[in-house]
């Protein structure tokens, strides 16, 4: 008997990540919702899901540190990224208009992304734990002053009206997610791999750990430093380099960095 895949991901049904999983794993995958991202991993260690899809970068907000920490913390292999494009819906109850819309929920990342909307409709941005479940909640109130910003399909999950769509700042708006511990089934993009490392705390530490990549010619399309969770004020790096880690000059980089750095991780290799 086949075993469908089971998905983690933060967020209830109609959410941007229940997309993105859909997209990465295939129309069959069974979504398991959980509240915040430590969840998602959780769902992870308990086999509560094979594989998780996770945001871990938006174009215009930034990254989604939390993502990081959970992937060092918990030590599942990234195995492939999806890049969706989030058209923002401003959604109300039946019968409400644009015009009535005092404030508007959703998670802290899609109202950043709505700011130039919100401010210029005089709309009050209140923080939710997600897109699609604000929408939730939204739909089980009966004030027609509130909105919450999510997705068309959220919007139609729960019976809510579109009352404005594409209210982001940019038209650019790409959140990058990363399949987790299953490889999808999507067909495989160009190559990377993301890297942790620590260095010690001492003049051109970090120099010196860079320094093999640009021997080796490669690529670092990101580097991002996040507190370690286990030692306060050291910090802990994270690289997202171009190219698999089996190909001679990636390679080549990693181990020459494993040798001058305090720790070095491979935290995933895709694509190519």
């Amino acid at each position: 008997m086949t075993v469908q895949l089971s998905v983690a991901i933060q967020g209830e049904r109609g959410a941007y990540s229940e997309e993105a999983a859909l997209a990465l794993y295939g129309p069959e995958a069974v979504i398991v919702p959980c509240r915040t991202l430590h969840d998602v991993f959780l769902a992870l260690d308990q086999g509560n899901a094979h594989a998780a899809a996770v945001p871990v970068e938006n174009s215009r907000a930034g990254t989604i540190v939390e993502t990081y920490d959970n992937l060092l913390a918990h030590g599942y292999p990234v195995t492939g990224e999806y890049r969706l494009r989030v058209r923002h819906c401003l959604l109300g109850l039946p019968g409400a208009e644009l015009a009535d819309i005092r404030r508007a929920y959703s998670h802290p990342q899609a109202l950043s992304q709505c700011r130039r909307f919100l401010e210029g409709h005089g709309i009050v941005a209140e923080s939710a734990y997600d897109t699609a479940g604000s929408a939730a909640d939204l739909a089980g109130r009966r004030d027609p002053t509130a909105a919450a910003i999510a997705s068309r399909r959220a919007g139609e999950l729960f019976g809510l009206a579109i009352l404005a769509e594409g209210i982001e700042d940019r038209q650019d708006n790409v959140t990058r997610f990363l399949a987790v511990a299953a490889p999808p089934t999507l067909a495989p993009g160009p190559g990377r791999t993301l890297l942790a490392f620590t260095v010690g705390n001492e003049p051109k530490a970090l120099y010196r750990c860079l320094g093999p990549f640009a021997k080796h010619d490669c690529n670092l399309s990101k580097i991002e430093s996040r507190p370690d969770l286990e030692t306060p004020f050291d910090y802990v790096f994270y690289l997202d380099v171009d190219g698999r880690a089996d190909e001679p000059g990636v390679a080549g980089a990693i181990a020459e960095l494993a040798e001058i750095a305090s720790s070095c991780r491979v935290l995933g290799t895709f694509g190519g």
